[in-house]
């Protein structure tokens, strides 16, 4: 697959920066009445949408680790809604009640200001310890492309989901991202971080305290 422009990806980010936050910018996303800025292409500018097998490989060529094995483990009280989604590029499915942890869940979109500025914190976090893995779920975004490119120049290489329906919208709460959740061994959401992380040692100490140490 001929990998999309990186000026693409700031040109996005010019956007985004200009919009207070990511709450309303997509349906489905946040509760205002704003939407989305769209364009009409021309018909000479429209690319062909990537296939499942060129998305999968641009995500293996980013070098985006493969999505976890959730397994058969029974839902638990306070845990992950019991629902199913794709690895990014579609290859595979994640049972999200099955997943156990410690792990850093953090839900974001390639189009989000707030998500681009804390990707850099996440993917130090994800590189710099072994103990909390860290999951990605590109939400309510409507390039796949885009997102594998953007997870690739922030060497975000931690595995990543797609909910681009945001499946997780109703049973999570949220109302925007980024939007971040901490799993403890027994799958319980034990913290929920709304916002953006401002630092690595933000992710730190949050994770520090939402794990009781």
């Amino acid at each position: 697959m001929t990998r999309r422009p990186v000026a693409r990806a700031m040109a996005i980010l010019a956007i985004s920066v200009a919009l207070a936050g990511c709450a309303d910018l997509l349906p489905g996303v946040g509760g205002g009445a704003a939407g989305p800025i769209t364009a009409t292409p021309s018909a000479a500018s429209v690319e062909p949408a990537p296939t499942p097998t060129d998305l999968v490989a641009a995500r293996k060529a980013a070098g985006i680790a493969d999505c976890p094995a959730s397994g058969k483990a029974a839902a638990v009280a306070g845990g992950l809604p019991d629902l199913t989604l794709d690895c990014l590029g579609g290859d595979t499915t994640v049972r999200l009640a099955a997943l156990r942890g410690p792990m850093l869940i953090n839900l974001w979109a390639q189009w989000c200001a707030p998500c681009r500025a804390e990707a850099a914190h996440l993917s130090a976090f994800a590189s710099t310890q072994k103990k909390v893995a860290v999951l990605g779920i590109n939400y309510a975004d409507p390039d796949p492309a885009l997102a594998i490119e953007f997870a690739q120049l922030t060497a975000a290489t931690y595995p990543q989901l797609a909910d681009p329906k945001t499946a997780l919208k109703a049973p999570l709460g949220v109302v925007g991202i980024p939007y971040t959740l901490l799993i403890d061994t027994d799958g319980r959401i034990v913290a929920r971080h709304p916002g953006q992380f401002t630092s690595l040692e933000n992710v730190q100490d949050w994770v520090q305290k939402g794990l009781g140490g």
